[in-house]
């Protein structure tokens, strides 16, 4: 191919446009979906370590089973799933069915998979606080509330940042599994590309310089995070 092909597909075309607006999906939905694993990761991660037998086994059932079971089968399974459920209460409310959005949909799937997998690595850096503080901040009459906002979360951020920029680098890729649910993201953007300009390997090479951009720079976010939170860690002398 040539470099006025190239440039023609690319811009004359409008291609690139449509790569770029799908990688802003791919972001949003991966941010929406971050955001989201986190708050139940880190509810099952409480509930595992301090909530009652019923509700332990519960949670060790959840992030057993959404480990356990492929990312693609699950999203299958939630995206049909919960789309049957939500119109069969539209029916018993006497409303007619809708249609689930597929950016909406993205985020609550992927993030609830993603809770499972950040529930255990918030448990583990919990468990990697010192005893005392824990017991400290109750010493003082701290509420649970304040002892997570003040003490747990600022303690376990250190211990917690790796294993959360892993899990983020993991889902950025995991969300390019939504377009099996008719959703077009970035990888769909380059497959609609491909299939009409009939230049697969082009698009797919720009789909992933696209997938490597976004790497570098989360990559290069994640380690200035960890550098600051490693000042909070105790020094040895």
């Amino acid at each position: 191919m040539s470099a006025t092909d190239f440039h023609r597909l690319m811009f004359a075309d409008g291609w690139l446009q449509a790569l770029a607006q799908g990688a802003i999906k791919t972001l949003g939905i991966s941010i929406g979906a971050f955001v989201l694993g986190l708050s139940v990761g880190l509810l099952v991660a409480l509930v595992k370590l301090w909530g009652p037998r019923w509700l332990v086994i519960c949670a060790n059932g959840y992030t057993t089973l959404y480990r356990a079971v492929p990312e693609l089968l699950l999203i299958l399974l939630l995206y049909y799933a919960g789309s049957d459920l939500l119109n069969l209460l539209m029916a018993a409310a006497g409303q007619p069915p809708v249609e689930v959005n597929g950016f909406l949909a993205g985020i609550v799937v992927l993030g609830i998979v993603q809770g499972a997998y950040s529930a255990e690595i918030i448990r583990g850096a919990i468990e990697a606080i010192p005893v005392g503080q824990i017991e400290a901040a109750r010493a003082y009459g701290m509420k649970p509330a304040l002892v997570l906002r003040r003490v747990l979360v600022p303690s376990m951020l250190p211990h917690v940042v790796a294993g959360l920029s892993n899990l983020w680098l993991v889902l950025v890729k995991d969300s390019a599994l939504i377009s099996v649910v008719g959703y077009s993201e970035l990888l769909g953007a380059g497959r609609q590309a491909a299939a009409s300009t009939r230049h697969y390997l082009m698009f797919y090479l720009a789909v992933a310089a696209f997938y490597y951009l976004i790497t570098l720079v989360s990559s290069l976010v994640f380690r200035r995070f960890e550098a600051r939170f490693e000042r909070w860690m105790p020094r040895l002398a």
